[in-house]
């Protein structure tokens, strides 16, 4: 073994090793959870979703799990500013990484019964293998990062070969030729 074999190895394990997180922040993050309004619509799969997140529980987390989750906060950050301004975190990503860059955007779906997932749209000829969706160990969250140019497109998941759902975080929606929903993406250029 090299010593850079050795190297990722060591680091590896170091990232596994799990993290303790005062246990003051599970109460606080539950006390802001519990001042939220609670979630009105009729889809279940949504109402059960929002139960799991509202129900206590302990959490221990490795390195690597938490820059994961860290991860997905700052997508529901991103997802919930692009509702009110589609375009502007992309614009700002792109400026900073230069006028030809291709911004990456990651696509995420929680669907914690889902055996697969898989991710169609405009920029993939909405192919069913091109593009699935890794599963977050133990989570039931579903994501994909995929470098796109400026443009419009339609996308939506495929879960288990057979439904197809809309993204639930995605601003506009339209349906298809075929009576599927679509979700539309709009990514601004530089």
């Amino acid at each position: 073994m090299s010593e850079y074999d050795e190297t990722i190895r060591r680091a590896t394990e170091k990232l596994k090793e799990p993290v303790r997180i005062n246990p003051s922040l599970n109460a606080r993050v539950m006390a802001e959870v519990n001042r939220l309004p609670a979630y009105s619509r009729d889809e279940s799969a949504v109402k059960s979703v929002w139960r799991w997140f509202q129900s206590p529980r302990t959490v221990r987390i490795s390195p690597l799990g938490g820059l994961a989750a860290v991860a997905a906060f700052g997508l529901v950050v991103f997802l919930g500013v692009r509702g009110r301004n589609e375009t502007s975190l992309v614009d700002t990503r792109m400026a900073m990484a230069g006028a030809n860059a291709i911004p990456v955007i990651q696509f995420v779906l929680v669907a914690p019964d889902a055996g697969t997932v898989a991710l169609v749209g405009d920029f993939n000829d909405w192919d069913t293998t091109a593009t699935p969706l890794m599963r977050g160990v133990g989570d039931g969250v579903w994501s994909v990062t995929v470098p796109l140019s400026p443009g419009r497109y339609r996308y939506s998941f495929l879960v288990d070969g057979t439904t197809w759902l809309r993204d639930p975080q995605a601003a506009r929606t339209v349906e298809d030729e075929f009576g599927r929903p679509n979700s539309v993406l709009t990514i601004g250029g530089a």
